[in-house]
């Protein structure tokens, strides 16, 4: 591997937790809520209980592979190692699939957040602006990036500690339990895609063990302070939101139509909108966007830049930068792709297939800690998942649980996933046969 291959190493455990965080706290402010118009808050509650299961289970595995396994790649890596070069590319475009998808969603949320201050600026400019900005930030260099993202992600956090400080207080239980399973149980399939938005993302801290100081030490710590932070942050969210005046108060505007802005419509109906702690949250919730859409932008440049690398993609998307050591041509790429897909101004759309796209690599990389530690039990675990084999299959088995449900309540968008998948791989096959 060429010196023009190598990324470069700067990340320590506290900018490890700042991009694990950072990653997954959009979803703390926004796209949660739609899940309450599918399953209400008892419906809503039970997929996001499942949910957390799941993600507890998964990034369990899921360490120990990055520490074993430290590659950019991410899955892409562990699944080629365990399953072979088919399997590994599926499961690497199922990352890319999640990664590139996930940001314009976000984005989306961050045009809104700034049309609320600057009427006359138009939601969708101030989103291709986040893209330009966010992407040569990450192009310039991954320690001035992840520093960034550590700032926005402590403004994000103390966001939400201030709302839960606000609302508290006036949680009723009647609020949380009134017309709490509105669609039956079938509901409960229906809100699983939206409680998954609370945590998606966070599987990208594996992207960056390249670029750690000492990713078999680091990146178990990383990955164990992210998400205690994230399950006790979304409990409070969750409970604070709802509790204030009813799930339909988290997800319907005045006029009837869904909000984007769960957290400043449930501040509204204690405080007004002109209360000064009101445009705080919306101020806190633009920077939890950010640091989402920024985390991401990192992340899938990293997945990329892998498939590059190894030629899965053309060899261009594999090269770094001479002067800043940055995947940069394969940020640039899925910034455009990324624009396209912005353009199209179907946000909950875009969540559906990002966690399609999230629920795959989930089971991939379940099934690549059960088969690994069968076909190399020698190979070096810094870390292991404990209760060995419980942990890996009940990810496995949660996640594709999910996966159903998804596909099943999405039967369109799943069809386009499913296309989008089996073309990347005939391409693959016929660009590989020529090698």
């Amino acid at each position: 591997m060429s010196q023009n291959e190598h990324l470069q190493r700067s990340l320590t455990p506290t900018l490890l937790w700042g991009l694990g965080v950072g990653y997954v706290i959009s979803g703390m402010y926004f796209g949660w809520n739609f899940g309450l118009e599918k399953g209400g808050t008892l419906g809503m509650a039970v997929a996001t209980g499942l949910s957390v299961i799941m993600y507890v289970c998964f990034t369990l595995g899921y360490a120990e592979l990055s520490c074993a396994i430290p590659k950019a790649g991410g899955i892409f890596d562990y699944a080629t190692r365990a399953l072979g070069r088919d399997w590994g590319f599926l499961a690497g475009i199922a990352q890319v699939f999640e990664f590139v998808l996930a940001p314009p969603a976000i984005a989306v949320g961050i045009g809104a957040h700034i049309n609320l201050f600057f009427p006359e600026l138009s939601p969708t400019y101030a989103a291709l602006g986040a893209y330009l900005l966010f992407t040569l930030l990450n192009v310039v260099g991954v320690k001035l990036a992840a520093t960034f993202e550590l700032l926005i992600t402590f403004l994000a956090v103390a966001g939400l500690i201030l709302f839960a400080g606000a609302t508290y207080n006036q949680i009723s239980i009647d609020h949380l339990t009134s017309n709490a399973l509105p669609n039956g149980w079938a509901g409960v399939w229906a809100a699983i895609p939206f409680s998954i938005w609370f945590f998606l993302g966070i599987e990208g801290l594996a992207n960056a063990a390249e670029e750690s100081k000492n990713p078999q030490r680091d990146l178990i710590r990383g990955f164990a302070s992210a998400m205690i932070t994230l399950v006790v942050l979304c409990a409070f969210t969750f409970i604070c939101s709802v509790g204030v005046g009813g799930w339909e108060a988290v997800v319907y505007k005045s006029d009837g139509t869904t909000s984007d802005s769960p957290l400043p419509l449930a501040l509204a109906r204690l405080v007004g909108e002109t209360n000064p702690l009101y445009f705080a949250v919306i101020v806190f919730g633009l920077f939890g966007l950010v640091a989402s859409f920024h985390g991401l932008l990192m992340a899938g440049g990293r997945a990329t830049f892998e498939m590059g690398r190894i030629e899965h993609f053309p060899k261009i998307f594999g090269q770094i930068h001479p002067k800043f050591k940055t995947p940069t041509n394969a940020l640039v790429v899925n910034m455009l792709v990324g624009i396209a897909v912005l353009l199209s101004n179907s946000a909950a759309e875009i969540i559906i297939l990002s966690v399609l796209g999230a629920l795959t690599l989930y089971c991939f990389g379940s099934i690549c800690v059960l088969r690994l530690r069968q076909k190399e039990p020698g190979l070096k675990r810094p870390f292991l998942a404990p209760a060995y084999p419980l942990v890996p299959i009940l990810a496995l088995v949660l996640s594709g649980v999910a996966l159903v449900a998804v596909a099943v309540s999405n039967a369109l968008l799943t069809g386009y996933y499913l296309g989008a998948l089996g073309i990347s791989f005939l391409l693959y096959k016929i660009f590989n046969a020529k090698k």
